[in-house]
């Protein structure tokens, strides 16, 4: 047997996979070859490094819910022209041609490197000192586990629904996992506003969109803790990004009651009335506007929309707005 057939029934015998009667013969290799004898060290020694740091398993809806986005992303896409399609797949081609020498040199850095690294005993020393922080910290991940909420959002797909019952603050979430699922709870249930902040951004279904950030604003209008970090955040990014105008404008009617101590939702407010396409909105913005008419990037905005806004209108309204504060005349 000469060396290159030992290296390649080393890498095979390592993971179990040779034959017996190839083994007895690499054995008999090995005895009388002190360089194939370091090629099995290292390799050997690199798998127990490999093996000494614990594989996270998947979870059991990744390749459904990462699908599901893939296909989203996919359809926002516009269709390529065929002569971009030929050119990408010739640079597909040459990239790979570079690549393969390239991802080998690794490989065989990245093995003879981990084998000079240690030995069977520094790996068998590190496999021991990462079971040992495993068990130590396995009470406190069991403690935690006990503490998940009934909801987690890494295994939800999307909301499907979204209803809430007649006057009381009871509402149904349908949301999709591998299998559809619901949770029923008060709106101030932790989970439920999790779902419905997940819902405010599905990009599938404007009606999910409209129900969920209806009632987050309706929460926020009624000042039930509707937090900078959470809703608050969700409401903005509504603002400013969803394409239906029923959705945008229910966002800032529930932003209304921070304009004036959040600086960030004042800032989304002025971004509205500059950029967003439905003079409704903008209209709804400069009257939301109004406690804060003082502050100085207000009245840049106001001044700029009032001299130059393409919508009469809504230069009326800025106008009338400016009036009514003397200062800023």
């Amino acid at each position: 047997m000469n060396c290159e057939l030992a290296h390649e029934r080393i890498v095979t015998a390592a993971y179990g996979e040779l034959p017996d009667e190839q083994i007895h013969e690499l054995e008999r290799h090995l005895a009388d070859c002190a360089e194939c004898q370091v090629e099995r060290q290292q390799l050997l020694a690199m798998k127990v490094l490999a093996d000494a740091y614990p594989v996270a398993e998947p979870e059991a809806n990744l390749v459904a819910r990462s699908r599901q986005r893939l296909e989203e992303a996919l359809d926002a896409l516009p269709p390529k022209r065929w002569y971009e399609r030929l050119s990408q797949r010739t640079m597909n081609g040459f990239a790979g041609l570079q690549a393969a020498p390239l991802a080998a040199g690794l490989l065989l850095a990245a093995g003879i490197g981990a084998g000079s690294l240690g030995g069977y005993e520094v790996a068998q020393n590190r496999a021991a000192h990462v079971a040992a922080a495993q068990a130590a910290s396995a009470p406190a991940q069991a403690t935690a586990a006990s503490t998940e909420t009934p909801a987690e959002t890494a295994t939800i797909a999307n909301i499907s629904s979204i209803v809430r019952q007649p006057n009381s603050q009871e509402v149904e979430v349908r949301y999709n996992q591998v299998v559809p699922q619901q949770i029923k709870g008060s709106l101030n249930d932790p989970a439920i506003r999790q779902l419905l902040m997940l819902a405010s951004e599905n990009s599938a279904s404007t009606g999910v969109r409209d129900d969920s950030v209806g009632l987050l604003a309706a929460e926020c209008k009624a000042g039930h803790g509707c937090k900078a970090e959470g809703i608050r955040d969700a409401l903005m990014v509504a603002l400013r990004y969803d394409k239906n105008a029923g959705v945008r404008e229910k966002a800032l009617e529930g932003l209304e009651p921070y304009v004036s101590e959040d600086v960030r939702v004042r800032d989304a407010v002025l971004e509205a009335l500059m950029n967003d396409a439905d003079p409704r909105i903008r209209t709804e913005a400069v009257n939301i506007l109004e406690p804060v008419e003082a502050d100085t990037s207000v009245r840049q905005v106001l001044h700029t929309v009032a001299n130059s806004d393409r919508n009469p209108y809504i230069r009326t309204v800025s106008r009338q707005v400016l009036s009514r504060v003397p200062e800023i005349q």
